[in-house]
């Protein structure tokens, strides 16, 4: 017995209503035999742009496909041909939504603060009551 159906998918029960276009994987597409560590070009295909291994659900590769490239792209690195991670800057700003012409500026700090020290050495501290 099916439930009743759903309005908001029009009819579709909810597995079916998600799931999109299966991804065909690039190595199925070109027909490759293999994939070889030194072809940069198709190993950045599965990088992302912080330099990360993409997941299968990404890329659209099988298991087995997916196992090949990753240690292609590890290969890849240790020979220096991809990097290990890509820099990138982005600004940042902290959490309140506060701006900072709202915050005024900041008070003047001394350029090398003087710190105290009392210089005390202590004398035969071992066994002080034995004498």
């Amino acid at each position: 017995m099916a439930g009743p159906k759903s309005p908001r998918t029009g009819g579709k029960s909810k597995d079916s209503a998600r799931r999109g276009k299966k991804k065909i994987s690039p190595i199925s597409t070109e027909k490759l035999a293999y994939v070889d560590y030194k072809d940069v070009d198709l190993l950045r295909r599965f990088v992302s742009d912080r330099a990360k291994i993409r997941g299968r659900y990404a890329t659209g590769n099988d298991s087995q496909q997916q196992k090949v490239v990753s240690t292609a792209i590890k290969n890849a690195r240790e020979m220096g041909l991809l990097p290990y991670a890509s820099r990138v800057t982005t600004m940042r700003r902290g959490r309140g939504g506060r701006r900072d012409d709202e915050r005024g500026e900041r008070p003047e700090r001394d350029e090398s603060p003087e710190i105290e020290t009392n210089d005390v050495t202590v004398e035969g501290t071992e066994n002080e009551g034995d004498e």
